[in-house]
């Protein structure tokens, strides 16, 4: 079964937002953005681990827009590392599913298993609602950093392009050409 040109279109762009009132725009560029998700963000690490390129995704683990860029950036994990930040405004599911994902003893098998189930509209991973305080307080000040930055929507990816050098931001999902030509990388 394929997809119409507007499933296609909605896949592309699509992103979850918090319910309550939309931020208003950001003040900080993609750029101080950037530095302050690398300093002060908690996530976990996929990819070419010595890559000089590393790409920051902040994302809800119930958001299915998430789960579709974790899709389109498995065939790039070999040329850039990702940092992926989670952050919780979804739903009571976010942040004990965030936790499981952060204490996981293999991230990218957890999350692959994760984003499956999300987008078979299964709900995703099962998680305890005991999360460590360390943990809990890391994914509480991921979504401070988050609302500070005036974001509208999840996935939202912070990287340099290879090509130009310059701090690029998005909101919502990209497909893997998308993603890669965000990145700069063909």
């Amino acid at each position: 079964m394929g997809l119409t040109l507007a499933t296609a279109f909605t896949l592309v762009l699509g992103a979850c937002s918090p319910k309550d009132e939309a931020p208003a725009a950001s003040t900080s560029t993609p750029a101080q953005s950037y530095a302050t998700v690398a300093k002060e963000g908690k996530g976990f690490t996929v990819g070419a681990m010595m890559s000089a390129n590393t790409v920051y995704v902040m994302f809800d683990p119930q958001c299915p827009h998430c789960g579709h860029l974790w899709q389109a950036s498995v065939p790039l994990q070999s040329k850039v590392k990702f940092v992926w930040v989670p952050v919780s405004f979804i739903n009571a599911k976010s942040a004990p599913q965030g936790a499981a994902l952060l204490m996981a003893s293999n991230p990218a098998e957890a999350m692959t298993a994760h984003e499956t189930s999300i987008l078979a509209g299964q709900g995703g991973m099962s998680a305890s609602a005991s999360v460590p305080s360390e943990i809990e307080d890391a994914i509480k000040k991921n979504t401070t950093l988050f609302n500070s930055m005036r974001v509208e929507s999840v996935p939202y990816v912070l990287a340099k392009n290879q090509n130009t050098g310059q701090v690029v931001a998005n909101a919502g999902a990209m497909d893997t050409a998308g993603l890669a030509a965000f990145l700069g990388l063909n």
